[in-house]
């Protein structure tokens, strides 16, 4: 679990909570589902340009795939890598479903939680100098949504075990800003919402 290189930071995520931090263009973040069948939403911006921020569309589109693993990188609005995944032990990360919020849930289940991912990004976004704007369609990592021949998708159970985790290096410097996800009405956090690992690490 521990990485080879040299420690920038090393932070637990209290379930349900969120978190950001600066990652030098060529360090790597690492995302330690600690528990398994955890549900990390990610954003990432250009530190020094938050208008260049990740981009969905652009991510699904250049390399025609849905779902991320190792060797797959998180494209940006202007379609320049922003994030590159180069270790993955779990794969099949989601791009499409985007954040769980109070009104989305209380359309699909009429009921919310507690706390919610958009709530999380805008507060941890807020530290930087952003709004609710820069809160845009995210990658889901160890959320698992298949989507059928008939176009239907849903969350169901993650594959994630215990200590999986996936390495992104920074293609140039990046603000990644993350909500341990919340959601406890569908199936992202498994049996329920539990802490995550981010380690910022300088490959040796």
């Amino acid at each position: 679990m521990k990485p080879d290189g040299q420690i920038v930071q090393d932070t637990i995520i209290a379930a349900c909570s969120p978190w950001s931090g600066r990652i030098a263009k060529g360090d790597v973040l690492r995302l330690i589902d600690l528990e398994g069948q955890q549900a990390i939403d990610f954003l990432c911006y250009n530190a020094d340009d938050p208008q260049e921020r990740y981009h969905a569309p652009n991510t699904i589109k250049i390399p025609g795939q849905i779902y991320l693993g190792k060797g797959s990188s998180l494209w940006s609005v202007r379609a320049r890598k922003l994030m590159t995944i180069i270790e993955d032990t779990c794969g099949g990360h989601d791009t499409i479903f985007g954040c769980c919020s109070f009104a989305l849930d209380e359309v699909r289940y009429g009921a919310t939680n507690p706390r919610c991912c958009q709530h999380n990004f805008e507060e941890e976004l807020a530290r930087h100098g952003m709004g609710p704007r820069d809160v845009v369609p995210n990658v889901n990592f160890f959320m698992r949504v298949p989507v059928a021949a008939d176009g239907q998708a849903m969350i169901v159970e993650g594959l994630s075990k215990p200590g999986d985790y996936v390495d992104l290096k920074a293609d140039m410097d990046v603000l990644a800003v993350l909500s341990n996800c919340p959601e406890a009405l569908n199936p992202a956090t498994g049996s329920g919402p539990t802490p995550v690992r981010a380690i910022i690490y300088t490959p040796a």
